[in-house]
């Protein structure tokens, strides 16, 4: 997102610096942040909306499909979920983009997902499009489900019925107890890596 100086963004809407320091001061438009050292710095948002181009905003907006596997063993699921998404998509006669993620329902870190995430919070998504609710995450699609809805961004779920993929499970265990052992210590950690070695063990006899 662009950010303008005070007596940039004066020039852009038209007033001169010192009625934004009046209006700051009141309450009126304060500015999007200030820095450390006091400079008062305006967004491109408060711009469109103080020259009234909402619908231009809007209109720029994209729709986004976003598909989500836990491993690089799920390649070939991941590809069939992007052909999926984009299928319903075209259907739908949506112009998008797709972004993709390898890596646990419960890692908030995902570049994929930071990537969304940026874009929701710059009023760039209109829409995002998943094959499932659990494909966006596992835990904490409430917490996405609310930060759209302050920006505007609608979440459309293709596949509203409870699908998990036992594979999937075993990976998201793995992930939470190995998250868990790093904090313990002596027959406590020992117990959390005999869990995980049996979890793997399991996953491989069922692909087996």
């Amino acid at each position: 997102m662009e950010y303008y100086s005070i007596g940039k963004f004066s020039k852009l809407i038209g007033k001169n610096a010192q009625t934004l320091r009046e209006w700051d001061k009141k309450g009126e438009l304060k500015p999007h942040h200030v820095t450390p050292s006091g400079y008062r710095y305006y967004s491109q948002e408060q711009l469109n909306h103080f020259l009234g181009l909402k619908g231009v905003v809007a209109n720029a907006k994209k729709i986004i499909g976003y598909c989500r596997v836990s491993s690089n063993k799920q390649k070939d699921d991941l590809e069939r979920q992007i052909e999926n998404v984009k299928m319903y998509m075209i259907a739908k006669g949506y112009q998008f983009d797709v972004i993709t993620d390898i890596g646990s329902g419960i890692n908030y870190n995902k570049k994929g997902l930071n990537q969304l995430i940026d874009m929701i919070t710059d009023s760039k998504v209109e829409k995002i499009v998943v094959l499932n609710k659990d494909r966006l995450l596992r835990f904490g699609f409430e917490i996405i489900e609310n930060l759209c809805s302050k920006y505007g961004t609608i979440i459309e779920i293709i596949d509203n019925t409870e699908k998990t993929e036992e594979k999937e499970l075993v990976e998201d265990l793995i992930q939470i107890v190995r998250v868990f052992s790093c904090r313990l210590q002596g027959k406590h950690a020992n117990k959390a890596k005999k869990m995980i070695k049996e979890l793997l063990e399991d996953d491989n006899i069922n692909q087996g």
